[in-house]
């Protein structure tokens, strides 16, 4: 009751200011018209004494703006002692424009009474000019009292409550990856930086395709790690997009190694600029787990569905003899045709020829005991259903480049080696995906086996499109790796392709070993699995409430997502959220970042423009300058198939007598 009589003690204070600046404004029309009053007979002699005696004590009627000015401030006060119903469509510029254009025809129309016009004429325009300016004032005052003073149409999408301090130190190790940023907070840009000093806890960098996150993250990585003497795994699926920015940035950056490394190049497509490997070398198996290894990613390459299916008489199977082979090829004269194109061929010959001779050998006769259960029972059309399930598959990867590429030896896959330290770079083709993944993937997985070990170089492995070959192990890679100081950096586009590609449990394993996270933009059970790992802040949220007598507005504060999936959902092309990881020794307070990765695209071109292609490796030219790769490559193809024919033959003989 009491605020309520205040309220209205004050509306009646107001209303007699008010009262009392448009009396001045009569007395001022009065004073300064007077002759055109006395004219028409509108003047009363008390009156007259009265503004008179006022004009003496005052000065106030001395010029046309002291009454006017002491009218404004009546005004002004008036209006705010006024509360009006708040109005969100009253803007400032509403208000400031009735402002200064009531202000012009308030305070500055003296020089009507200059014009050389008859006395009607001036006093109408004066008093015109002046009543108009004081209208608008008086309006202006009245929107101000109705003005919101807490708009919530300022900030529509919540940016303000989302934004947060980032981190602006260089904090930099001799393995630390440092991308500059540049990030809002307040309406204001910052530059600061994403430190990731532990690399080796692996980085997960999501985003949908065009986002971004080849450009501005695993390009500078690549770069980061050369230039600090990192040996390096390179999967590339666009080949050759990341293995030429590893190729020149090599070349010039060698600083940081102790032993600058080979550069090697697989790629199936172009013989001349691949160099030859043997992913099943036999001084590499130690025993038939590895080969058994070796198998099991070949045949989940080629069949993604067995993914799901592991431990299933069918999909084991394949991979039961495949590995048997592998192993036979191991242990026959030392090694010698232990390829992975021997293999396939050595699959393909009669399936009686195959058993007689791999059961000859003590070591293969539990692996292929179902497989032998069946030939002697009778059960043929198991048996042939058996070898069919790996026999298919296999046979896309008949090719003659690919038998030349996997049957050479031009070095070996331990590139951490710290005698022989590599930089490798596999190549893929999006156009022949389904045919090399299988080939690449038993690379990758001889890989990522040899430089998870003790005593060996500190080690990059970058996996731009993971989820486009099978990498066996490679949870395990990413959770044991640390402590060898291998930094794993896997590039993909959402959670659901990886649980597609490497099956659900597997899938969850990688994702919650990701130390370090780079998103960008993904949307559904990605943006909110990404979202939830960020946590809440408090938040401050406006509400008003307006109805025809008052408005009401009330400020309150929740916790909320600190970025929504609906933002994450939105992101611009290089902007990126997520968090980072720290040691003991370094520790960064804020790990959370959602900001611009500044990427130097000017650099960047002036450096492309200077890169040398891969060169040429293998040269097919004869002394005549003849080109005879295909011929050389046709005869590597049916030397391997010679090869296995008269392993066939003399195991035969051999057997008979």
């Amino acid at each position: 009751m009491q605020n309520e009589d205040d309220l209205r003690g004050l509306a009646k204070t107001a209303d007699f200011m008010r009262a009392v600046s448009i009396l001045v404004i009569l007395m001022n029309f009065y004073y300064f018209c007077y002759d055109y009053f006395q004219d028409n007979h509108f003047t009363l002699d008390i009156i007259d004494k009265i503004l008179t005696n006022f004009q003496r004590t005052t000065g106030l009627f001395n010029n046309t703006f002291n009454s006017k000015l002491f009218a404004f401030i009546l005004l002004c006060l008036s209006c705010m002692g006024r509360r009006g119903v708040k109005n969100e469509k009253i803007t400032w510029f509403k208000i400031n424009s009735c402002i200064v254009s009531g202000g012009l025809l308030f305070f500055l129309n003296w020089w009507i009474f200059c014009l050389s016009q008859n006395k009607q004429t001036i006093t109408i325009l004066y008093i015109a000019t002046t009543s108009i300016g004081y209208i608008l004032l008086l309006v202006a005052g009245t929107w101000i009292s109705r003005l919101l003073k807490h708009k919530m149409m300022d900030d529509p999408f919540n940016d303000e409550n989302e934004s947060f301090m980032q981190e602006m130190q260089l904090i930099e190790n001799e393995y630390s990856i440092n991308l500059p940023t540049k990030f809002w907070y307040k309406k204001k840009e910052y530059r600061g930086w994403i430190n990731v000093i532990n690399p080796f806890r692996a980085i997960a960098v999501l985003g949908t395709p065009g986002s971004g996150k080849t450009y501005a993250i695993i390009n500078n990585i690549i770069k980061q790690e050369i230039e600090k003497g990192y040996t390096m795994f390179i999967y590339d699926f666009k080949f050759p997009d990341l293995s030429i920015i590893a190729y020149n940035h090599l070349i010039n950056n060698t600083k940081g190694y102790k032993k600058i490394p080979h550069f090697y190049v697989i790629n199936f497509d172009d013989p001349r600029r691949s160099h030859r490997c043997n992913p099943l070398n036999p001084q590499l198996l130690n025993d038939i787990t590895d080969a058994y290894e070796s198998s099991f990613t070949i045949m989940l390459n080629l069949n993604r569905s067995w993914i799901s299916k592991q431990g299933d008489f069918f999909v084991e199977s394949p991979i039961v003899l495949f590995t048997a082979l592998i192993w036979f090829l191991k242990i026959y004269q030392n090694g010698q045709f232990c390829t992975f194109p021997h293999c396939v061929e050595l699959l393909n010959k009669p399936y009686e020829d195959l058993f007689t001779i791999l059961t000859s050998y003590k070591e293969l006769e539990n692996y292929l005991s179902p497989f032998v259960d069946a030939w002697k029972g009778g059960a043929a059309e198991q048996l042939q259903g058996q070898i069919a399930s790996a026999k298919i598959p296999l046979s896309r990867l008949i090719s003659p480049q690919l038998y030349w590429v996997m049957s050479g030896n031009d070095f070996t896959l331990d590139i951490n080696n710290p005698e022989n330290p590599k930089i490798l770079c596999i190549g893929n083709n999006p156009d022949r995906q389904s045919i090399y993944s299988a080939a690449l993937g038993l690379y990758n997985n001889r890989v990522i086996r040899l430089i998870n070990r003790k005593h060996k170089l500190k080690c990059g492995v970058n996996i731009d499109e993971c989820a486009t070959s099978y990498f066996k192990g490679l949870d395990n890679t990413i959770a044991t790796a640390r402590s060898n100081k291998v930094a794993v950096c896997l590039g993909f586009q959402d959670y659901s392709q990886l649980i597609r590609d490497y099956g659900d449990k597997e899938a969850k394993v990688i994702i919650n070993t990701m130390g370090n996270l780079f998103t960008g933009q993904v949307t559904g059970e990605t943006a909110k699995n990404v979202s939830e790992r960020f946590g809440k802040i408090l938040q401050t949220r406006q509400g008003s409430s307006i109805n025809s007598s008052d408005t009401s507005q009330s400020i309150s504060t929740q916790l909320d997502n600190l970025i929504p999936p609906s933002k994450i959902a939105n992101l611009s092309q290089g902007m990126f959220v997520g968090a980072i990881c720290d040691n003991f020794d370094q520790q960064v307070k804020q790990k959370i970042f959602h900001a611009e990765i500044v990427v130097d695209s000017e650099k960047v071109k002036k450096e492309e423009q200077h890169y040398k292609p891969i060169p040429i490796i293998n040269s097919f030219t004869d002394s005549n300058g003849i080109d005879r790769m295909e011929e050389i490559i046709e005869t590597n193809y049916y030397r391997i198939k010679e090869e296995i024919n008269h392993i066939i033959k003399s195991e035969l003989i051999r057997l008979k007598k």
